[in-house]
Order: structure tokens, then sequence, then C-alpha cells
């Protein structure tokens, strides 16, 4: 099995920034692709930035500029650093990823979510 973790969501500002991190544990063999979603109330699910293991990035075009994905393969962990937020950045954020377990099977999961609110 494979559990991801996210952390780092809040309350900000606008202009404001926050970092979020998710982890992955488990029986994990490789993490491929990693990704961030986001889906505020009333919306769908909607991709925010994804990296490929060989760190090749892809962003929605309402954050390109303002948020960063990295990861950290040492420590099995995703990050997205999100600057000069804006009220409709407000939404619950999901980690997701693509892992080939130990058993050389494929995992493709979701995190608990985090929430990231931005006040006006």
């Amino acid at each position: 099995q494979v559990q991801l973790v996210e952390s780092g969501g809040g309350l900000v500002q606008a202009g404001g920034s926050l970092r979020l991190s998710c982890a992955a544990s488990g029986s994990i063999f490789r993490i491929n692709a990693m990704g961030w979603y986001r889906q505020a109330p009333g919306k769908q699910r909607e991709l925010v930035a994804a990296i490929t293991s060989g760190s090749n990035t892809n962003y929605a075009d309402s954050v390109k500029g303002r948020f960063t994905i990295s990861r950290d393969n040492a420590k099995n962990t995703v990050y997205l650093q999100m600057g000069s937020l804006k009220p409709e950045d407000t939404a619950v954020y999901y980690c997701n990823a693509d892992v080939t377990t130990k058993a050389i099977t494929t995992y493709r999961g979701w995190g608990q979510g985090t929430q990231v609110t931005v006040s006006s």
C-alpha cells in the first residue's frame, strides 16, 4: 500500500505565499509522476501542476508564474510553492502520485487534501 499525506495549507491574505508538501510512504519502488490538483466548492477538481520523474513540469495557465512544483526523490516528497495568491486560489488541494510499488504494480492515488483559503 501507498499513502500520500499533504501538509502546509492554511489561511493567507491575497498576495501572500504558502508552501504545500506531500509525502509518499509505503511499498514504493519508484514514484513516477506527481501532481497537485485543487477543487473549489461547486467546481470540478482541476490540475494545478505536475512533475515527472525527470522533473519536467506542467502548470495550469491560471498559476503559471506564481506557483512552482518541485520534488525531492530522496524524501518521496513533492512540493508546491504558491506565491501572489489570489482569492480564486481558494480550494482544497490534493496531491496525486503515480507509483510503481515493490510488487511491481501501479498505484495511482490521492492524499486527503489540504485546505487553502486566500482572503481578499
